[in-house]
């Protein structure tokens, strides 16, 4: 995920949500792909669109050679071109994302939607048929000290334990910022520490190899924590900055698919500019 662009669009107190684009492949020529899993994609790069035509959006999604799709919760994020599915229950969300041809197993919620509002956004999921409830981000401000970060684990943990009796994993997605030192130590393996691995799974972002962070260290690190991820892939001339189609830049990706099995990852979701994606579809087509 590109967090220097989303800060923009949501402020530097939110970090932003993710991003996705289009496979302009055929669907016929998409079968199990890396780990014998389906591509799947973010909706938040096409969420003005499908917020104005879901169903056409949904339909030019799977046509594009999507299988899957991860949506982002219409009630936390109305403000982000999810509003007009607002008043739309899961049921009939889960309908016409099948119909379209896909599925849903996946969404993106706020923290504060979560702490604020559990019971009914699990009743939400459970019509939706979600698998998954992945925290987009605790919405610190930068430089927030160890123990915000610990205080948000907390409160997480105890979300977590109440979806894992509803029968829903509680996953969390990191940012640039969970890749930031405090006092010498690491954001993201000081909280890695605190939550609880029996009830949080965690969804990593691939872009991190943009700041020097390859997937494969953490999936060897932390096995069995984590439970999916996003694709994207960066230029070794301009890492912070140019995006580039699968398998032409940094991210080592021989080792992250070995891994990712021991990692405990059960999907994965294509996370990059539009204008990349046909690019990136054969050699993503291609690994075994």
């Amino acid at each position: 995920m590109k967090t220097f662009s989303r800060r923009s669009f949501l402020g530097k107190t939110a970090i932003g949500m993710a991003a996705a684009g289009y496979l302009t492949r055929p669907a016929a020529e998409l079968h199990a792909d890396p780990l014998g899993m389906p591509i799947g994609v973010q909706t938040w790069e096409v969420r003005d669109a499908i917020g104005k035509d879901f169903d056409g959006t949904l339909s030019q999604l799977a046509a594009d050679g999507f299988k899957s799709v991860e949506m982002c919760s219409p009630a936390g994020y109305t403000k982000y071109g999810f509003g007009p599915l607002a008043g739309m229950k899961g049921s009939e969300m889960r309908k016409r994302i099948h119909a379209a041809g896909l599925t849903c197993h996946s969404c993106h919620f706020g923290f504060k939607e979560l702490k604020d509002s559990l019971d009914e956004r699990l009743g939400f999921a459970k019509e939706l048929g979600l698998k998954q409830m992945i925290v987009s981000t605790f919405s610190l401000h930068e430089g927030a000290p160890l123990q915000d970060w610990f205080d948000a684990v907390e409160d997480m943990n105890k979300l977590g334990e109440r979806t894992q009796k509803a029968g829903i994993q509680l996953g969390f997605h990191n940012h640039d910022f969970e890749f930031v030192k405090l006092n010498g130590r690491l954001i993201y393996d000081e909280i890695m520490g605190k939550f609880d691995p029996k009830v949080i799974k965690m969804q990593f972002q691939v872009a991190e190899a943009r700041l020097g962070y390859q997937a494969a260290d953490f999936f060897e690190k932390y096995p069995g924590r984590f439970i999916s991820m996003h694709l994207s892939d960066w230029s070794s001339q301009d890492p912070i900055a140019k995006e580039v189609p699968l398998g032409q830049g940094i991210v080592d990706w021989k080792r992250l698919f070995a891994a990712a099995p021991k990692a405990g990852i059960k999907n994965y979701f294509v996370e990059m500019e539009m204008d990349k994606m046909k690019a990136s579809f054969p050699f993503l087509h291609g690994v075994s």
